[in-house]
């Protein structure tokens, strides 16, 4: 296929949202099928933090040996294989041994796509960053939308999955296979320093940032259909509207945010997300209508859209370590934060109320809103 490089990377971003959103968007389906409550849902999907974990911390010399095509085919195509499965086991420590495996994957994945979209920028002389994250959103948003109407006609969750991991198999291997390894950036061309990615002093303000980001994004993604159906008991595509919202806004916010990034500087931009993230969790903490907890959702996927990929950027752009090594470290202290956030979440919905478990969120903006003078004031990076 005849795709620029960047266009690839956004692919196999939105391959990988897809999969997962269709997994996360049968999350009630799940719960009822595994007879179990909130809580033990939660712990049940920390298997995928505990791989995240693991592969975040020890993985970055693998990917950086095999190259981002083989690394791409490896983990794109493996991680759908794997939540493809997940309908299929009938008990919850089958569950978590699978999602185990996928976070295995998907933290390799989340190293090697950032890294080689960080070059990619470097040879473009502009930012895709967050175009490419937004299509991880777009991602979700389509699944979202999808398994709001797949969810109400009553498909299986087998079904919808094996169909996702189809569309992934065919997709994937047409677009990974054109891929080839961009240069690193001159500047950061180091010997290897180690096999254990660890984040260091200068790096902890840019994990702050990055766990609050993907805390919010955890909130929205996995417990809105949740919230929308013990809250407001609305029907299934009404309660998939959450979801779908958040993604959609998340998505957009992204495609469009290289530009003001551009203008105004990641530090300004950053500091207006947070903030609307957490207008967005009060409104979901204290709607008294399904209305205004869409409205919350909505304002939840613009909020945290553009910080992460911001993050991620100043990490990349680092010049004590390889690119690789700060970026698997970033992703150790915020990307585990997005499989962490439901058993965390689910805990605190279990004994303390679902609206209360979007409430304790804003403590990790406000120490992020802190964190953001370590992102660049300048008005492009290219500059």
């Amino acid at each position: 296929m005849r795709l620029e490089p960047q266009q690839r990377i956004y692919v196999c971003f939105f391959l990988f949202a897809v999969s997962m959103g269709a997994m996360l968007s049968r999350l009630p389906d799940l719960q009822d099928a595994l007879q179990i409550d909130k809580s033990e849902l939660g712990l049940t999907l920390i298997g995928a933090a505990i791989g995240a974990l693991i592969s975040l911390t020890f993985a970055s010399p693998i990917v950086a040996r095999l190259g981002a095509r083989k690394t791409a085919f490896i983990t794109v195509l493996g991680t759908s294989a794997s939540l493809a499965l997940v309908p299929w086991m009938g008990v919850a420590p089958l569950v978590f041994a699978i999602l185990l495996c996928e976070g295995l994957l998907a933290g390799a994945l989340e190293i090697n796509l950032n890294v080689e979209i960080d070059r990619i920028e470097a040879q473009l002389g502009r930012g895709v960053m967050n175009r490419a994250h937004g299509f991880w959103s777009l991602g979700f948003f389509v699944t979202a939308l999808a398994s709001s109407v797949i969810r109400q006609a009553g498909i299986s969750m087998q079904l919808h999955l094996a169909l996702t991991f189809t569309f992934v198999l065919i997709v994937g291997s047409l677009v990974i296979a054109g891929m080839r390894n961009a240069p690193a950036r001159p500047a950061q061309d180091h010997p290897e320093v180690g096999h254990v990615a660890l984040p260091t002093l200068g790096l902890l303000p840019l994990c702050v940032i990055g766990i609050a980001a993907f805390l919010v994004e955890g909130a929205g993604i996995d417990w809105s259909a949740i919230y929308m159906r013990d809250v407001f008991h609305v029907e299934p595509f009404v309660g998939g509207l959450g979801l779908t919202l958040f993604t959609f806004f998340m998505a957009l916010a992204r495609l469009f945010a290289d530009q003001f990034v551009d203008r105004f500087g990641s530090r300004s931009v950053a500091l207006s997300l947070l903030l609307l993230s957490t207008a967005g969790l009060c409104a979901v903490w204290v709607a008294p209508h399904p209305n205004v907890a869409l409205l919350g959702f909505a304002l939840m996927g613009a909020g945290c859209s553009a910080v992460y990929p911001l993050a991620v950027s100043a990490a990349a752009q680092r010049t004590d370590r390889p690119a690789h090594v700060n970026v698997a470290a970033l992703g150790q202290m915020s990307f585990v934060v997005f499989f962490l956030a439901p058993p965390l979440l689910g805990f605190v919905a279990e004994h303390a109320g679902i609206r209360t478990a979007y409430l304790v969120c804003i403590p990790v903006i406000l120490a992020a809103l802190m964190g953001v003078g370590s992102l660049s004031a300048r008005r492009s990076a290219f500059a």
